[in-house]
């Protein structure tokens, strides 16, 4: 029995059944997480979610795009590859299958003793991994209980730092944003949204680069997808970042959490 991690797939459907027989997936033993973004920029993005909803071992954390596909879905209005989800005769399933994926997931493996992180962009260093799992749980429980108001007024970059005391839209805003948008931060965890190189602007560093309690700890491995541009390249062993580019014409790669293994299949 082996899990496993695979990056963003973005509707890359070939790409993606072409990974699962490369890692030998055994859909009765193994089990799949996706780091969000299963959806849109790619030509399959209907075929994506289709497989997954038929096998119970497939789960994802929500990334944008997938944020963005259930806005589509709340207001029936679809855009290129998407359309075809909105359309689709199964579209209230794929709904509330995908609406009710977390924003995190904790995964402790017996096998290697190794505790796994796992998010669509990261996890900013101000909060602890109990504070990030509270703020996920709240925001999921949010989109669950009112759909539509949280998806229609998720959009846009402010605020750009986390305050405890911030309530309603701007709160679920930010705490959405670190989740599934952050790359870089400044002071006080202050999002830039608008690199998304893999080059610094000036104050900024990369999320997983900043000093935090729970990153010194190190008992966790945080997995995320998301950032392309760094092609899974962070210089640090505890943060394994899976978004290759698939959808690029790069790759899609899959951790083998058991090993610490990346598997790789070409676009």
């Amino acid at each position: 029995m082996s899990t496993y991690v695979i990056g963003d797939v973005h509707g890359c459907f070939n790409q993606f059944i072409s990974l699962i027989e490369k890692i030998d997936y055994d859909t009765n033993e193994d089990q799949i997480i996706l780091t969000g973004d299963l959806v849109n920029r790619g030509p399959e993005s209907l075929a994506v979610l289709n497989y997954c909803l038929a096998d119970a071992n497939i789960t994802t954390v929500l990334g944008n795009h997938d944020l963005y596909l259930l806005y589509l879905m709340s207001i029936n209005q679809g855009k290129g590859d998407l359309k075809k989800v909105v359309e689709a005769k199964n579209n209230k399933k794929i709904f509330e299958w995908l609406i009710t994926r977390p924003l995190i997931l904790q995964i402790s493996l017996h096998s290697n003793k190794k505790n796994f992180v796992i998010t669509h962009a990261g996890i900013p260093e101000i909060w602890s991994l109990k504070k990030a799992q509270e703020l996920a749980e709240e925001v999921s429980l949010a989109l669950i209980n009112n759909p539509s108001k949280i998806l229609q007024s998720m959009w846009g970059d402010d605020p750009k730092s986390w305050d405890d005391g911030l309530t309603g839209n701007d709160r679920y805003r930010i705490i959405i944003n670190y989740f599934t948008r952050m790359r870089f931060l400044g002071n006080s965890a202050s999002l830039d949204l608008e690199n998304t190189s893999s080059k610094a602007s000036k104050g900024c560093k990369p999320w997983f680069n900043y000093e935090s309690d729970s990153y010194k700890k190190i008992k966790q491995y945080y997995v995320f997808g998301h950032w392309a541009s760094l092609m899974g390249q962070t210089n640090n062993t505890h943060f394994i970042g899976l978004d290759t580019g698939c959808v690029w014409e790069g790759e899609l790669t899959a951790l083998r959490l058991d090993d610490l293994e990346k598997i790789s299949v070409k676009y």
